[in-house]
């Protein structure tokens, strides 16, 4: 088949597939649904290991007697060190297969898990934080990989939200943790509360592996028979297993009517050059998908959201909240509305669309960065306390979580993960982890510092900017995916597709 004739087929089947979304969201396949299930539980071990860190900090200060610097440090290495492990996850992921990179992601987070748990000292808790750091990078990276190459486009925004999900869940369990644990002797709590995440480690290690491969992977190794045979597993109809296969031999650059089982496949679709494709001599497709990458991750944690949900009891505490224990169950409910909410998102992902749902997300969030930074500002300046300041701060803190649950937050991972080509999906995907982490990391090691230099209500009205420019960023920038393909990513990401885009009500 020619390219522009495989095109236009492309675009013909987006257009209905794009109508037919808005009729009905397609039936999830259980195989499918199982896979992204057991692959996202990497997700509830960082997302656990993250909450935990916001209420563990309180007795960790008290019982190594740490200063505020090396608080910072404790928090924020974690996502430096992710950094290094999202890099290294692309190509191990390409080289080993997704199944296999989360169980290496399982074995790194039980090692850092058991390190921090025994933490006798401010140094070995940083390196098990450090060790954890880099199962989060893998973790991060491969998780919504894996649910993205096995879902069909009608299901994929669902099954790809599944990692966020988890994560939330897994903040959620942290926070629970923190109130639980930390009713016990101070030099006991918190070691449980770090270490007791090495469980579900062992957990997915050996349930991962009863999990089939990524179809798209195998398909880049050669292995057709095999990736045939997981597709008619994942898909609803044998029709729809072969129109997937159909389309990923011609995005791997095979021929369609191959009907080898194995074959030998060039280097260069295994994933050679793919640094050079992707960051020296990009196409312009895929230069824009790389900028809309990167940029999402960007804005992702550059609008705040780390600083809420990893100093949320310092924040309740500058709103007036002063028990060890309200602190701790009010940041309790920031975990329960943030996985509420990306819950109510997994549903309207494939409904609503990408696009339309992180816009009037980010909308909200400049809104609640707004009211926050004001009644924080208010609270700081006032000589009496003022119970309608407080009030509104903590409302607005639950807000601005409802509003990133339910786009920003989910639709990072689903939206960075989807729109890569299938060679170089698993670098690129990294790179955008990368920058995830390091905005992360910068934010979380940097908050206590910068809310002292402008307060902390200065500090809010400079995350409210930030969700303004984002807001921008996301109009002009980011394509609506909802109903496409992987396959057709380049072509969605094209100029000359632009009009029939629009056409399709897309953009």
């Amino acid at each position: 088949m020619e390219p522009k004739e495989h095109t236009d087929m492309l675009e013909k089947k987006a257009s209905m597939e794009v109508e037919g979304s808005r009729e009905a969201p397609e039936k999830i396949n259980k195989v499918a649904l199982l896979c992204a299930v057991v692959g996202s539980i990497i997700s509830i071990i960082f997302g656990y290991d993250t909450g935990v860190m916001s209420g563990a900090m309180i007795f960790i200060k008290e019982d190594l007697k740490i200063n505020d610097v090396q608080v910072e440090v404790l928090a924020g290495i974690l996502n430096i060190c992710a950094l290094v492990g999202s890099l290294a996850a692309g190509r191990t992921s390409d080289y080993i297969g997704r199944r296999y990179t989360i169980v290496v992601a399982s074995i790194i987070f039980l090692i850092g898990s058991v390190l921090m748990g025994y933490g006798p000292n401010y140094p070995v808790l940083m390196t098990g934080r450090c060790i954890a750091g880099l199962g989060v990078g893998f973790a991060l990276m491969i998780a919504p990989v894996y649910s993205a190459e096995i879902s069909s486009p009608g299901t994929r925004g669902r099954l790809t939200a599944l990692p966020e999900l988890c994560i939330s869940l897994g903040i959620l369990l942290g926070y629970v943790s923190n109130y639980v644990f930390g009713k016990l002797a101070l030099t006991l709590g918190w070691r449980l509360m770090l270490g007791i995440a090495g469980v579900p480690s062992i957990v997915l290690a050996f349930g991962i592996v009863k999990m089939p491969e990524s179809p798209r992977w195998l398909v880049m190794q050669g292995r057709l028979a095999e990736a045939k045979k997981i597709l008619f597993l994942i898909s609803n109809t044998k029709e729809e297993a072969e129109a997937r296969f159909c389309d990923i031999l011609v995005a791997a650059g095979l021929d369609e009517n191959c009907k080898e089982d194995v074959i030998e496949v060039p280097k260069s679709n295994k994933g050679e050059g793919v640094w050079k494709e992707l960051l020296l001599r990009p196409t312009p497709p895929v230069r824009r998908i790389l900028i809309a990458a990167i940029g999402i991750h960007f804005f992702e944690h550059a609008t705040g959201i780390e600083a809420v949900v990893l100093y949320s009891p310092r924040i309740f505490k500058k709103a007036g909240v002063r028990s060890k224990d309200k602190l701790l169950l009010a940041t309790v409910g920031v975990g329960v509305t943030k996985t509420l909410f990306i819950l109510v998102a997994t549903f309207l992902l494939d409904k609503a669309g990408r696009r339309r749902l992180l816009l009037t997300s980010t909308g909200g969030m400049i809104v609640a960065l707004t009211g926050l930074g004001f009644c924080l500002t208010m609270v700081e300046h006032s000589k009496e306390e003022l119970t309608w300041a407080l009030s509104l701060s903590i409302v607005s803190v639950y807000v601005f979580v409802v509003f990133f649950s339910i786009g920003l937050g989910p639709i990072t991972w689903v939206y960075s993960s989807e729109i890569f080509p299938l060679k170089l999906r698993a670098q690129g995907t990294s790179i955008g982890v990368a920058v995830n982490r390091l905005t992360n990391a910068t934010i979380s090691m940097s908050f206590l510092s910068i809310y002292k230099a402008i307060t902390i209500g200065g500090t809010f009205f400079m995350f409210a900017g930030m969700a303004v420019l984002a807001w921008l960023f996301f109009f002009f920038c980011l394509p609506e995916t909802k109903g496409r393909s992987l396959e057709e990513m380049e072509m969605v990401f094209s100029k000359s597709s632009d009009t029939n885009k629009s056409r399709n009500g897309i953009v």
